[in-house]
C-alpha cells in the first residue's frame, strides 16, 4: 500500500531542476546509501565505470562530471541499497503471504543472496546451493520430450556478453524459443524498419542533435523515460531548433525543461522551453498525422515547388507512386477527424518539415504499442525518405529505446526469428546445427504455457510476469509450468508466480564488480544509438554468494548438455574469449572487438543507412504502403474510449520506487485514471470519483480492474490512460501487432463503469 493519504495537485515547475535535485538525494538516502550512492555515481557512465542500468540513451562525450539524470540514480540507489532479502526473510514469509502484498513493497526488500528453491510443503523458498540449481535445470531441461517446450526469456539489461552465449546455449539445446523484452516495446522497430531501410535501428547518433535542423519526438515521455536527452533537446532548444512533441498527454520535461547540471539556471530558477510545438494527437491518431504532413508535400509538389528530394529518391528508392496515390487519396476531414488536430497545425508541422534540411524523427511506445505498430514506424520512414532525410549529419530515425541492452541483446542472438545466415555462421564457428524454424515471442510463450506444450520457463532478468498483458490468464498459465527460474538482483512478482518447481537465482548488479581467476572482468552493453562500450563495476556484490550472469549461463550449459562442443568452462573466466566468438560470427560489425572495445568511448556499430547503404532485397530503401488511416481495429461501441497504459516518473519498467508521479502531480497513489474532462462530465462522473475498466472485446472473457480515482487531465477526446503494470489485466493477450508480435498497450478500447 502507499504510505499517506493521495494527494493531487498540479506540478508548475520545469521538469528537472531543483526537483531531479532533490529526488535523487532522497532516494540515496532512504536506500541508506549515501556516500557509496554518491561514489558511485560519480563512475556512471563514464571511461573506466559501468553503465546506467536504467535508459539506453547514449552517453555524452563524458565532458561532464556528473553524466546521470535522476532516474539513473534511482535506479542505481536501489541497485546498491543496503537492504537485503536473506534466507531468514523467506523463512519469515510464504509465497501466498508474499503475493498479497505490492510491487513497490517486494522492491523495497532489497537484494537477493543467495540461491533458492520453492519448496511446496511449507509454500516457502529454502536455501539451494549453485551446484544443485543448475543440476535441477539441467535434469529439467533433458527430461523435455523436445526442446521446444522450453522457454528462455531475456531482459535488456542483460550484456552483450551473457546474451550471446544464452543465445548460443538455447540453440545447442535445440531451440529459437527466445521472448524478450523487446517484443513488448520496440519490437515493431526490429520487424518494421527492416523491409524499408534494411535495418532493425535506428540511424542517428548523438552527435546528430548538433546538426539536426528539425526534431520531432513523437509518442515518447523523455524526461521520464531518458532523461539524459533532454539536454540534447535543451541544447537543439537554444540554437533555435524547432522541436515538434507529438503526444496524447502534454509531457512536463517536454514544455519546459530546467538542467540539473546547468549553475546559473538552478541559482536563478530557470528554465528552457523546450516544444516549439506540441501537438496533442489523438490516441491511435499518429498515421493520420504523418500521412496529412504528406499530404501537404504532394499537394505543393503538384503546385510547381520543389520541396521532394527527387535526385535522393530516383537514386535511392522504389515505391514512391503508390505511396503518394494513397496519401492523394486521404480526405483532409477524416485525416482532421482520426488525427483529432486542426488542418492548419498539420499543415503547420509540415511547413517545418519542409524548411528543413536536416530532420530527425525520435519516437517510442506511442507509435510502436498498436495493432499496426510495425507498419506505421514504416510511414514514419516514408516521411523521411521524401526529403533525403538519411545519410547525412543531423537527420534520420531515432528509436529511443528503454532497457540499457535491449538492443544489444538483439545484436548478438537474442531472436526467435534468427536469419539463415546467422545460423550458419553460429554452425561454422561453434561446431553444431542450430535450430533452423523460427521460435516463440512473448504472446506465442505464454499461448504454449496455456495450452501445456511449455514445460519450463527461465528468465534471464526481468519481471516477465508483471510485464506482460492479460494478468490473470498469465498468471494462470505461468503456473501450469513444471520449472520456473528467475536470474535476478531484487525479488520480483515473477518469483512468487512459479512452476511446480522453481529457483531464484541471485546475480552480480550492473554496478559491481566481477572477478574471475583471470583478473577482473568487464562486460559490454549497446546503446540505442548502436555504440558499443565497456560497462566495469565499482563496488563489490552485495553477497558473496552471487554470480554474473556469464557464468550462470555457462553452468546451465554444463547441466544441460554433457556432450557440448562448446568450451563453457574456459568463457567463465575470460570474457575476451567471448568477445572473439561475437567477432567470429558477427565479421561484419564486430570486427576486432577486443580491440576496439579499448576506446574508452566505445565503438559504433555499423549501419549501412547512415552510408546510404540499404541492406533490403532489392538494395533500395522502400516506401511502403498502410491503406487508410487507422492503426487499430475499429469498435463499434459508443461507450468505447481508447486506454493507453503509461509508467510513472518514479518508475522504470515494472520497477516501482515510489508511488508518486510530480510531473503529473499524484502522490501516493497509483490506482487513478488520467480522463478529458469532457469525457468525463458526458458519462455522468465526478472528478476524483471511483470507477471501473472493462475491456471491450469479443473473445468472451471478462477483463477489469475496479478502484480508479478519476483525474480530469488535458487528454484528448476518446482517450484515458493509467499506469503500467497495474491495468495490465485489461490488455487482452491476443490484442497485437501482428508483425512484431507487441502487444497494442497504447489504444486498449475499454469503457469506463461504475465502481
Amino acid at each position: 500500500m502507499a504510505d499517506g493519504k493521495p494527494l493531487y495537485k498540479t506540478y508548475h515547475h520545469p521538469a528537472g531542476g531543483w526537483g531531479a535535485a532533490a529526488a535523487t538525494a532522497k532516494v540515496l538516502l532512504e536506500q541508506s546509501v549515501v556516500t557509496k550512492g554518491s561514489r558511485a555515481l560519480l563512475a556512471m557512465n563514464q571511461p573506466g565505470g559501468f553503465k546506467c542500468p536504467s535508459c539506453a540513451f547514449p552517453d555524452a562525450d563524458c565532458k561532464k562530471t556528473l553524466e546521470f539524470c535522476e532516474n539513473g540514480a534511482k535506479a542505481l540507489a536501489f541497485e546498491a541499497t543496503k537492504r537485503r532479502v536473506t534466507r531468514e526473510f523467506f523463512q519469515q514469509h510464504t509465497v501466498s503471504e508474499l503475493m498479497e502484498q505490492s510491487d513497490y513493497w517486494l522492491e523495497m526488500q532489497g537484494r537477493l543472496t543467495e540461491p533458492m528453491r520453492y519448496d511446496a510443503a511449507s509454500d516457502r523458498y529454502v536455501p539451494c546451493d549453485w551446484d544443485t540449481a543448475f543440476a535441477i535445470i539441467g535434469d529439467h531441461l533433458r527430461a523435455l520430450e523436445s526442446p521446444h517446450h522450453a522457454e528462455f526469456y531475456t531482459s535488456g539489461r542483460t550484456p552483450n556478453e551473457a546474451a550471446f552465449l544464452y543465445s548460443i546455449f538455447i540453440r545447442e539445446f535445440g531451440t529459437n524459443n527466445f521472448p524478450d523484452c523487446s517484443n513488448m516495446c520496440h519490437e515493431p522497430t526490429s520487424r518494421g524498419l527492416p523491409p524499408a531501410i534494411g535495418v532493425g535501428k535506428g540511424t542517428v547518433v548523438l552527435e546528430d542533435f548538433e546538426h539536426a535542423e528539425a526534431i520531432f519526438v513523437i509518442g515518447q515521455n523523455t524526461g521520464t523515460n531518458s532523461p539524459r536527452m533532454m539536454t540534447n533537446l535543451v541544447e537543439a532548444r537554444k540554437r533555435g531548433v524547432p522541436i515538434v512533441a507529438v503526444n496524447p498527454m502534454p509531457e512536463r520535461a517536454l514544455i519546459r525543461f530546467t538542467e540539473p547540471q546547468d549553475i546559473l539556471q538552478m541559482a536563478t530558477f530557470g528554465s528552457t522551453p523546450i516544444a516549439s510545438e506540441f501537438v496533442h494527437i489523438r490516441i491511435g491518431g499518429d498515421l493520420a498525422l504523418i500521412k496529412g504532413m504528406m499530404k501537404v508535400i504532394f499537394e505543393r509538389e503538384a503546385q510547381g515547388e520543389k520541396v521532394i528530394d527527387t535526385d535522393f529518391i530516383s537514386k535511392h528508392t522504389v515505391g514512391l507512386d503508390a505511396v503518394r496515390e494513397d496519401v492523394m487519396a486521404q480526405e483532409w476531414p477524416e485525416i482532421v477527424r482520426v488525427s483529432g488536430l486542426d488542418e492548419a497545425q498539420i499543415r503547420r508541422c509540415a511547413e517545418i518539415y519542409i524548411r528543413s534540411r536536416a530532420t530527425m524523427i525520435c519516437y517510442g511506445m506511442g507509435l510502436t504499442q498498436h495493432q499496426q505498430g510495425s507498419r506505421l514506424l514504416q510511414q514514419v520512414v516514408n516521411l523521411l525518405l521524401l526529403r533525403g532525410n538519411f545519410g547525412k549529419p543531423g537527420a534520420g530515425i531515432s528509436p529511443i529505446r528503454g532497457h540499457s541492452n535491449v538492443q544489444g541483446d538483439r545484436t548478438v542472438g537474442i531472436d526467435e526469428k534468427p536469419t539463415q545466415d546467422y545460423l550458419d555462421r553460429v554452425r561454422d564457428v561453434f561446431g553444431f546445427e542450430p535450430p533452423r524454424e523460427h521460435g516463440h515471442h512473448t504472446v506465442e510463450s505464454v499461448e504454449a504455457m496455456e495450452n501445456g506444450t511449455a514445460k519450463v520457463f527461465i528468465g534471464m532478468g526481468g519481471n516477465f510476469v508483471r510485464a506482460i498483458p492479460d494478468t490473470d490468464r498469465s498468471y494462470a498459465a505461468m503456473r501450469k509450468l513444471a520449472l520456473t527460474v528467475g536470474i535476478a538482483t531484487k525479488l520480483n512478482r515473477g518469483h512468487l508466480v512459479h512452476g511446480r518447481d522453481a529457483l531464484i537465482l541471485p546475480v552480480i548488479s550492473r554496478s559491481e564488480w566481477i572477478r574471475t581467476s583471470a583478473g577482473e572482468q568487464f562486460v559490454t552493453i549497446e546503446d540505442s544509438m548502436s555504440n558499443v562500450s565497456a560497462s566495469r563495476g565499482v563496488l563489490a556484490p552485495a553477497s558473496p554468494h552471487l554470480l554474473p550472469e556469464v557464468e550462470i549461463v555457462c553452468r546451465m550449459a554444463l547441466a544441460t548438455l554433457p556432450d557440448s562442443k562448446v568450451p563453457w568452462e574456459s568463457y567463465i573466466h575470460d570474457y575476451h574469449l567471448i568477445r572473439d566468438k561475437i567477432a567470429a560470427v558477427y565479421p561484419d560489425i564486430y570486427r576486432d572487438f577486443s580491440k576496439r572495445i579499448k576506446d574508452p568511448k566505445g565503438f559504433h556499430l555499423d549501419v549501412p543507412p547512415r552510408r546510404l547503404v540499404w541492406p533490403t532485397p532489392n538494395g533500395k530503401a522502400n516506401f511502403l504502403l498502410l491503406p487508410g488511416l487507422e492503426v487499430n481495429d475499429p469498435v463499434s461501441d459508443p461507450a468505447m474510449l481508447r486506454l493507453a497504459t503509461v509508467r510513472s516518473h518514479d518508475q522504470f519498467n515494472t520497477t516501482i520506487y515510489s508511488y508518486n508521479d510530480r510531473y503529473r502531480g499524484v502522490y501516493n497513489d497509483r490506482m487513478v485514471l488520467f480522463m478529458n474532462a469532457e469525457d468525463r462530465a458526458q458519462r455522468g462522473i465526478d472528478a476524483g470519483s471511483r470507477v471501473a475498466l472493462e475491456t471491450i472485446s469479443d473473445d468472451g472473457l471478462k477483463r477489469r480492474v475496479d478502484g480508479l480515482t478519476v483525474l480530469d487531465y488535458p487528454m484528448p477526446r476518446g482517450a484515458v490512460a493509467g499506469y503500467y503494470p497495474e491495468l495490465n489485466p485489461l490488455l487482452p493477450l491476443d490484442y497485437y501487432d501482428r508483425i512484431s508480435g507487441t502487444p497494442a498497450a497504447k489504444s486498449i478500447p475499454i469503457r469506463v463503469v461504475a465502481a
